[in-house]
């Protein structure tokens, strides 16, 4: 937009006069159902008439309109300006329109007539179609007005009404040259024209077989995205095999195979396939929902699948393709182990020992393992789709694929227990029992040693390493024999004797005092030897006397002893 300030002119696409009689032709007969639908509800009830005569001339236009386009259109295709397929094309839909405008007014003989041959070009240009999507058109356009054929085969008596080939070929052969001019000659200037390149090739897609069966593909949405799928399977299939790499002309190649980036290609050719199945499947059921959502039974020939085979079969594929690359990541992820490993040890020499373990990255098997458990949920997937039912040896060759990879994701997990009813085993023989017992026995004695020669084996990390210093020998005895830690320390002189409190006993007047005044008077003459003398000369604890009865006892004191 401008906003007044300048002019835009923008050149508008070519519209043909076809066209526009084209949709002047579809929009009177979408009007007229619309009219024959309200004739049909009791609310109208009394104005029905009515509008059955408006619906009946709005038919009566559209079929003008499309009777005025196929004029133009041969018109054209006589000037060398149209093509054979568009005229039969235009011819298609203007016997269409006739056939059930004869069909609205009740005329079954002349409906069945037209309808018949208008399928019989159908036919015709589904068969020489150049693409697989033009196939498709002509293919639904064919289901579609199979059960008008039917049904007007039906209401004239015809006992094989069910059988529309039969009847289309009986119809047709009679009437098709007098309902189209040049009947035979437009056929054959359509072969001629059906005759494609390369490119054409392309856009065809290969039959899809299911037990040695066609699985048709009558609806162009779905071969847009199935040709998406069949130039990703291409890709895939270009792809060389472990076989032909391995085996190469080139010596120099051998032992060098670089399954690495093989299979990062063949996982991202995968995810191409993976990509547009999902894409088909989504198409597929938004063609069986409408048609569950409609009501209408399926339009497909008898004897023929129908769309609700096509998606599961869709299905079937997705699911295949994705245990397909699921395989491919495991024996990726184990062939990388592996190389890994195998390169360490080769770096490290003939010097190391050989006792070494090989270290395996943690985050290997519980990755293989959740690969397996996806395998798993897809396998379980396809046993419920009905192709995978109605097929006896598939549904048990699939149960025996599910039982095989539990079996397998169990495999790196074997050294836990089972269940939790049973208990935990271990696949190891005694004797690697006991070297693993030697060895932790080893590896523990030298940690032990270690952290005693750092602090002393203090863990509460209160010890400053510097200000460590290594205890004597007996100190080490602690870690087997409980001792008296302080009675020790005062023997070895570490710490101070507490100093006892002496409680010298009021001694008793006797008759002889004779002994304690000669310990005075050394005691006064020699202060130095005072220590000494308490050390070595220390009372006699007096012995317990018995109690005294009488007066006597409370005034021993004063009396003396007895």
């Amino acid at each position: 937009m401008t906003h007044g300030k300048g002019r835009e002119f923008k050149k508008l696409p070519p519209v043909k006069l076809e066209t526009l009689l084209l949709l002047e032709a579809e929009r009177a007969w979408v009007y007229s159902r619309e009219l024959s639908q309200l004739a049909t509800l009791p609310a109208n009830k009394d104005k029905a008439a009515a509008l059955r005569r408006n619906a009946t001339s709005r038919f009566r236009r559209a079929v003008n309109w499309a009777t005025q386009m196929l004029s133009h259109c041969q018109g054209l295709h006589a000037t060398g300006r149209l093509s054979a397929s568009d005229l039969i094309q235009a011819t298609v839909y203007t016997l269409v329109l006739n056939g059930r405008f004869l069909r609205h007014r009740y005329d079954f003989g002349d409906a069945l007539v037209q309808l018949s041959v208008a399928r019989s070009l159908l036919d015709e240009l589904a068969a020489h179609a150049s693409t697989s999507r033009d196939q498709a058109l002509a293919t639904a356009f064919a289901d579609e007005i199979g059960p008008e054929i039917r049904h007007c085969s039906h209401e004239m008596g015809n006992t094989k009404a069910y059988d529309v080939d039969s009847i289309v070929l009986d119809s047709a052969a009679t009437q098709k040259n007098q309902l189209v001019e040049g009947y035979d000659k437009l056929v054959q200037e359509l072969s001629k024209e059906s005759a494609g390149g390369a490119s054409a090739e392309r856009k065809k897609l290969k039959p899809l077989v299911w037990e040695e069966e066609p699985v048709p593909v009558r609806n162009p949405e779905l071969v847009d995205v199935l040709l998406k799928v069949q130039q990703a399977e291409e890709k895939l299939k270009e792809m060389p095999s472990d076989k032909s790499v391995a085996t190469g002309e080139d010596d120099k190649r051998k032992g060098k195979v670089g399954k690495g980036t093989k299979s990062k290609r063949g996982v991202a050719a995968y995810d191409a396939i993976l990509l547009a199945l999902s894409d088909a499947e989504g198409v597929a059921r938004k063609l069986v929902e409408a048609q569950q959502l409609s009501g209408s039974t399926t339009v497909t020939p008898t004897g023929t699948r129908d769309v609700q085979f096509v998606h599961a079969y869709i299905v079937y594929q997705l699911l295949a393709r994705r245990i397909q690359r699921d395989l491919l990541l495991t024996s990726t992820i184990l062939h990388q182990s592996q190389h890994t490993s195998h390169r360490n040890t080769s770096k490290a020499g003939p010097s190391k020992p050989s006792g070494n373990k090989e270290h395996v990255d943690a985050r290997l098997f519980p990755a293989v393992v959740k690969l397996l458990d996806t395998i798993i949920q897809s396998l379980t997937q396809m046993r419920t789709l009905t192709v995978v039912d109605d097929s006896p040896d598939l549904a048990t060759v699939i149960d025996a694929r599910i039982s095989f990879t539990k079996a397998r994701s169990l495999l790196p997990s074997s050294a836990d227990a089972i269940s939790a009813s049973e208990p935990a085993f271990y696949v190891l023989d005694p004797e690697s029992l006991a070297a693993l017992e030697e060895e932790l026995a080893t590896e523990s004695l030298q940690c032990k040693k270690d952290w005693f020669n750092y602090n002393g084996g203090d863990a509460t990390g209160t010890v400053d390493r510097k200000t460590h210093k290594k205890p004597l020998f007996f100190d080490i005895a602690l870690n087997y024999v409980e001792l008296d830690m302080e009675r020790l320390q005062e023997r070895a002189g570490k710490k101070a004797i507490p100093a006892q409190k002496l409680v010298a006993p009021q001694p008793q007047r006797g008759p002889s005092s004779t002994v304690p005044r000669q310990v005075e008077q050394e005691k006064t003459k020699n202060p130095t030897s005072r220590a000494k003398v308490e050390e070595i000369i220390r009372p006699m604890t007096p012995e317990p006397s018995a109690a005294a009865k009488g007066l006597g006892g409370l005034l021993g004191g004063w009396w003396g002893r007895k």
